[in-house]
């Protein structure tokens, strides 16, 4: 029998913290029913993967499974979810900040929501990590209309079509409830109590913020434009040759009254502009071209009724 949920965890070096949090972890969802733990190693260098195996051969609920290196966690995240067996999933940090006390209650709220994310109304963090993550999410709010206030909390519980249906890859493990907002999962938060840090040290640094930033660009363009990337190839072109066009056709016109234009550099801008906008034109033709062809359309159904087939989901 499949456990109702699937508990995935990925670590980077958490030896000193995996067993209390199994402990934690077991005594907050013995009461909630069948459950599973996977544990991702992500390529730790410490006595992680040993405590890990300990688990294991203590709990058959345990299942591991080991990065030969460091891949992140957005890949430790995908592989957790291709292995869930249950119909809900619930991620968690290895670091002990997450209370796996407040499952229970995220588990009650999808009722109204297909991905609950909690939200570190007191974050015991340093300002260097709260800074960059309320502007993260400040940003996110803008490009998406996601009104959400903690996007990147390692604390979520979501439907297992929801974690299944979701392609996670680079930093996108930070983007979780967006991919889902755009797939048009209902997608909310709670607040959940946050404690500073036990063991170890963050993993956090400036070069995740960078890379985190420039993911952003990416969900957002895949997100508006994967389906239809002429829309913005095709309007930045017309937007240019437009204005190049404008800027021939004035010096057309001043020519023909006996102007020279040849030395103008009005004249360079404009064959500049015409030359960008029509690449840009083909660039998002080709774009097009690629996805009808290769990229397979995702439509989210929430529902089919079909006597024709008996479907009825």
């Amino acid at each position: 029998m499949n456990p109702r949920f699937s508990v995935v965890i990925p670590f980077l070096d958490e030896a000193a913290s995996l067993d209390e949090l199994y402990h934690r972890l077991v005594a907050a969802l013995e009461p909630l029913g069948r459950f599973e733990l996977i544990f991702i190693d992500d390529g730790s260098t410490d006595q992680s993967w040993a405590v890990a195996e300990r688990l294991f051969q203590a709990d058959q609920r345990v299942s591991l499974v080991k990065f030969r290196r460091n891949l992140g966690k957005s890949a430790a995240l995908a592989v957790g979810f291709q292995r869930a067996r249950g119909e809900i999933v619930i991620t968690i940090d290895a670091d002990l900040q997450d209370e796996p006390n407040e499952i229970a209650k995220l588990v009650a709220a999808l009722d109204r929501w297909d991905l609950v994310t909690g939200w570190k109304q007191q974050r015991n963090d340093p300002w260097t990590k709260r800074l960059p993550s309320k502007v993260f999410n400040g940003v996110a709010r803008i490009l998406f209309g996601v009104r959400l206030n903690d996007l990147n909390s390692g604390l979520k519980v979501l439907r297992a079509d929801v974690a299944k249906s979701i392609d996670l890859y680079g930093e996108f493990h930070r983007f979780v409830p967006i991919l889902a907002y755009l797939q048009g999962w209902r997608v909310g938060e709670l607040p959940v109590q946050h404690h500073q840090r036990k063991y170890g040290q963050s993993k956090y640094g400036w070069k995740r913020f960078v890379r985190g930033a420039l993911d952003l660009l990416t969900v957002a363009f895949l997100g508006r434009f994967s389906n239809r990337p002429l829309h913005l190839f095709g309007s930045i072109g017309l937007l240019c040759f437009s204005l190049g066009f404008l800027m021939a056709l004035y010096l057309t016109i001043i020519w023909s009254q006996g102007q020279s234009i040849g030395q103008r550099p009005l004249l360079t801008f404009a064959v500049l502009l015409l030359l960008t906008g029509l690449q840009f034109l083909f660039t998002g033709l080709l774009a097009e071209l690629i996805t009808s062809r290769s990229v397979p359309r995702r439509y989210p159904v929430e529902r089919v009724l079909d006597r024709q087939h008996g479907d009825d989901r």
